[in-house]
């Protein structure tokens, strides 16, 4: 790949070079090669609004009863600023996430460009549909690649460790007033 940028002047990103070499049974590279990295390039966006990473925390929980409650967090995530939405439903569905937009468009202070999310059934056309008509921007992140949407990832990460952890479970009312009474602290 640099071989060619350098001495011929010509392009070629790693994974061309990769399926190149494989279709002509060369896939073994020497031990002394250099590794290529997980995350080439980091990226921080200046503008807020410009990418608004959204994904979803499942959460389960014992009752009194002993019984295993389901919910599900909706996080939101402004790219520059790392202000965040939070919410709990009871279903994950499309319905949910379209709710959850239009709470996180009336909690931002400024207007939204772009939402990004994973391939999620939640995130799918009705959704994708109503972000659209609200003159924001949907994009899907690539299948398996759960960095792209890195900063709610970690965020999902932090909330798991330092939030539910401690938290005894008792009743949706109770999550949802921890929750936002955790939304605004700086965990991450």
């Amino acid at each position: 790949m640099y071989y060619l940028k350098r001495y011929h002047d010509i392009q070629v990103s790693e994974s061309t070079v990769s399926r190149v070499l494989r279709a002509h049974h060369v896939s073994r590279l020497p031990k002394t090669a250099p590794k290529r990295a997980l995350h080439p390039k980091r990226y921080a966006k200046s503008v807020p609004g410009h990418h608004v990473q959204v994904d979803i925390k499942f959460l389960k929980f014992k009752d009194q009863q002993g019984h295993t409650v389901k919910r599900y967090q909706y996080t939101a995530i402004d790219d520059a600023t790392r202000i965040r939405a939070l919410q709990v439903y009871d279903k994950h569905n499309q319905n949910c996430a379209i709710q959850f937009i239009d709470y996180v468009v009336e909690k931002f202070p400024f207007r939204i460009s772009t939402i990004r999310t994973d391939r999620g059934h939640e995130f799918q056309s009705r959704f994708h549909w109503h972000v659209e008509d609200q003159g924001m921007q949907h994009v899907y992140i690539k299948p398996r690649t759960p960095q792209h949407n890195g900063k709610v990832e970690r965020s999902h990460h932090t909330d798991q460790s330092e939030f539910y952890q401690l938290l005894s479970y008792k009743d949706y009312v109770d999550l949802q007033a921890k929750l936002e009474a955790c939304e605004n602290c700086a965990l991450f």
